[in-house]
C-alpha cells in the first residue's frame, strides 16, 4: 500500500474517512500515525490539527464530530506522539485513559453484585477499558489502551500509569480463551468455551509485549497458526504486530497475495506495521 493513497483521500478539512465522505477519527488517528511513521509529519500536520480541533474537554475524543461523549478512540490519538500532537493536548488524553474503566469493576457496580450476593470473578477485580464509558471493558479497546500507556510510561514513568497497564495485562490473561487467543472478551458463552478471534489475538499480543509465561506462548501459537488462515487485512495486519511484539513472526513471512486494504484504517495499520517490522515502530518507540 502506498502513502499516496492516504495523502489522496485526506478530506478538505484534515481529517479522514473510513473510505468517502465525513471525517471520523478513528481513520484520521490510524492515518497521522501512518504519516508520522514514514516521515511524512508535514503532511500529517492538516491531521493532526482536525484532531485537536475535536478534542473533548475532558480530553478525549468522540467517534466522530457531532457526538458529545469521548471514547476508546481517545488511545489511538494518544499514540500519536507528544511533541507532534502537543504537550497539553496528550497530557489530558493520558488523564482520560487512567480515569475510564470497564463498568463492571466500578465501585457501585462490585457493591450492587455483593448485595445481590454475586460471586465476582477474576475479570472484575482487574479493570479493563470500554468501547464508551459506562460499559463493560473489551479486550479491544483495553489493549490500545495499554499501548498507548505503556509508550507513556517509557517516556515519563508514572505510579498511576504502571498501575493501569498492571490491571490491563491482568485484564487480558483473565479473558483468554482456554486454548489461547483472544476474542472480544468472553471466556464463555451459553456454557462452552468461547473461540478466538485473529484481530483481537494480534492487538491483545501486541498489547502484552515484554510478558512472557504460559499463556502468551500458547497464544503465539494461535495466532501464528491464524496467520496462515487468515485473508481479512485487519486481522493479517494486527497478528503480525501482535507476532513481531512477542519474536514470533515467522522468519521470511510475507503476507500472502490477493489480501485487500479497502478502508483507511486498514491500509494505515497495513504501513505501521510494515515500518514496525523494519524498525521504524510508532507503536512502542
Amino acid at each position: 500500500m502506498s502513502i499516496e493513497f492516504l495523502i489522496n483521500r485526506q478530506n478538505p478539512d484534515g481529517g479522514w474517512p473510513y473510505r468517502g465522505g465525513r471525517s471520523w477519527t478513528e481513520p484520521t488517528a490510524y492515518a497521522v500515525l501512518s504519516l508520522l511513521g514514514t516521515g511524512e509529519s508535514e503532511r500529517s500536520q492538516r491531521g493532526i490539527e482536525w484532531l485537536l480541533s475535536h478534542q473533548r474537554s475532558d480530553g478525549g475524543w468522540p467517534p466522530t464530530p457531532g457526538i458529545d461523549e469521548s471514547c476508546w478512540v481517545t488511545a489511538l490519538v494518544a499514540l500519536v506522539p507528544r511533541p507532534n500532537l502537543g504537550v497539553a493536548a496528550h497530557t489530558r488524553s493520558i488523564r482520560w485513559l487512567l480515569g475510564t474503566t470497564g463498568e463492571e469493576s466500578t465501585f457501585l457496580y462490585r457493591l450492587r453484585e455483593w448485595l445481590l450476593g454475586n460471586a465476582m470473578g477474576p475479570e472484575v477485580r482487574s479493570p479493563g477499558w470500554p468501547w464508551i464509558p459506562g460499559s463493560a471493558a473489551w479486550v479491544g479497546p483495553t489493549s490500545l489502551a495499554m499501548l498507548a500507556l505503556t509508550k507513556e510510561n517509557r517516556e515519563r514513568p508514572s505510579v498511576a500509569a504502571a498501575v493501569r497497564i498492571e490491571e490491563g495485562r491482568q485484564f487480558l490473561i483473565n479473558r483468554m480463551c482456554h486454548g489461547g487467543g483472544w476474542n472480544h472478551g468472553s471466556v464463555r458463552a451459553l456454557g462452552y468455551e468461547a473461540d478466538p478471534y485473529p484481530e483481537t489475538t494480534g492487538m491483545a499480543l501486541a498489547a502484552l509485549r515484554g510478558c512472557g509465561g504460559r499463556h502468551v506462548e500458547r497464544s503465539v501459537a494461535v495466532a501464528r497458526r491464524f496467520l496462515g488462515e487468515c485473508r481479512s487485512a485487519d486481522a493479517v495486519n494486527w497478528l503480525r504486530l501482535g507476532l513481531h511484539a512477542q519474536e514470533g513472526l515467522p522468519a521470511g513471512y510475507c503476507p500472502p497475495a490477493g489480501i485487500a486494504c479497502r478502508t483507511i484504517p486498514e491500509a494505515s495499520l497495513e504501513l505501521l506495521v510494515a515500518g514496525t517490522e523494519q524498525g521504524q515502530n510508532v507503536f512502542w518507540v
